[in-house]
């Protein structure tokens, strides 16, 4: 019965959801319903973000700390902008796991749920905050991959959320670790995004200028390769034509 009401909510909160998205689309050959449901976009998600401490990275061995840190700043930053719902949750941040990586605490300040369980899910107080956002699709990102993420990630998808995890804002204490924990959640039916995917997925389109020099800052301090190519074109272009070049086709 919980599950048939949550899904009944969901399918209500789709519809407003594209509803409330068009009016960041200034495209009039941009369509969002044509869009397939399963993709994220501003309004018909929220974000958990769980324990990206410094003890809790300490362990992490499935990638570069540095890498880690950099797609979460992505993450965060990606949806401040967007003002995605967040909850961040730490587990004994005084006593033992230490304060929050400042890629989080530039994006979303010092509003932490502080908890002693693993499983953030199993803390009324984060699911209730998650609730209150009444949103369909829950993206989570955490420390480890195959604790904390993978036990929020499996209950939130049996209380009737559509789940998706950020796989590389994610570590696990070992590459097998993390590649399990993520062979188990989508198995379980949890879907796997990158932090670049999140930006992209929910701009969408380039058009959209009210979000498009915010996008690209965003792209060109942690997108990679991609964010020095977009710097690379838009300086030369600049330095040829005195215009930036853009994706949209305007200035």
């Amino acid at each position: 019965m919980k599950n048939l009401k949550l899904t009944i909510v969901a399918l209500l909160l789709s519809t407003v959801s594209f509803a409330q998205w068009d009016q960041y689309n200034p495209n009039p050959n941009n369509d969002p319903a044509n869009a397939s449901k399963e993709l994220l976009n501003p309004t018909n998600h929220s974000l958990l973000l769980i324990d990206h401490q410094s003890q809790m990275a300490f362990a992490v061995e499935s990638q570069p700390i540095e890498e880690l840190r950099n797609n979460l700043g992505l993450l965060a930053a990606s949806a401040s902008l967007y003002e995605v719902p967040t909850v961040v949750t730490t587990v004994a941040e005084k006593s033992f796991s230490g304060p929050v990586f400042p890629e989080i605490r530039e994006y979303f300040g010092e509003d932490y749920i502080d908890r002693s369980t693993m499983n953030s899910w199993e803390d009324t107080r984060v699911a209730k905050r998650v609730n209150s956002f009444k949103k369909e699709k829950l993206v989570i990102a955490g420390l480890w991959t195959e604790v904390c993420t993978l036990s929020a990630a499996l209950s939130a998808l049996e209380d009737g959320y559509d789940v998706y995890v950020v796989v590389d804002a994610s570590g696990g204490t070992s590459q097998e670790a993390h590649d399990m924990a993520m062979t188990r959640m989508i198995q379980a039916g949890v879907k796997p995004i990158t932090s670049l995917q999140y930006l992209l997925e929910i701009h969408r389109d380039w058009a959209r200028s009210d979000k498009y020099n915010e996008v690209v800052k965003i792209s060109k301090k942690y997108g990679g390769a991609y964010g020095l190519g977009i710097d690379y074109i838009k300086t030369m272009s600049k330095w040829m034509t005195g215009k930036e070049a853009s994706e949209a086709g305007k200035n």
